[in-house]
């Protein structure tokens, strides 16, 4: 399975280029879109939340893909006393929904790690039905489609 990774510098500007690079490494699959807001959202978690936001912090992205998965990876740098968690916020909260997104767009959603460092790792599968040829029936006169 092809991985493509790279390291963003702690910069909120450096979401759309983690977003831009998604979509390039997954190239017209199925996925990026879906991949290139989970990679926003995550970065955002991780510029907001832990130390990947200070001036010297990083975050790292990971894509894995094949033709029946997409796994997205974000990795920060740590130095939370909080672990991510999907929120119910009030309708004119102004955040707090990142995670929740992530979980609606994903088939599967895992946290690893500690307040030294945490990878959140998001799945989106293809639909089993979705690589299936279409049936083929007899059509009069007994030919084959």
């Amino acid at each position: 399975m092809p991985t493509h990774h790279r390291t963003f510098r702690g910069d909120p500007q450096e979401l759309r280029a983690a977003r831009s690079w998604t979509r390039a490494a997954l190239d017209g699959h199925p996925h990026s879109e879906d991949a290139a807001l989970i990679v926003t959202e995550l970065g955002t978690n991780a510029l907001t939340h832990t130390a990947s936001g200070e001036p010297a912090g990083t975050f790292r992205v990971t894509l894995t893909t094949s033709e029946l998965i997409t796994v997205i990876a974000v990795t920060d740098s740590g130095a939370t006393s909080t672990a991510p968690e999907i929120q119910q916020p009030s309708g004119n909260a102004t955040n707090g929904r990142g995670l929740a997104i992530v979980a609606t767009l994903a088939d599967d959603v895992v946290v690893h790690g500690d307040n030294t460092g945490r990878t959140i790792t998001a799945e989106l599968r293809v639909p089993t039905d979705a690589l299936k040829p279409a049936p083929c029936y007899t059509r009069p006169g007994g030919r084959q489609c």
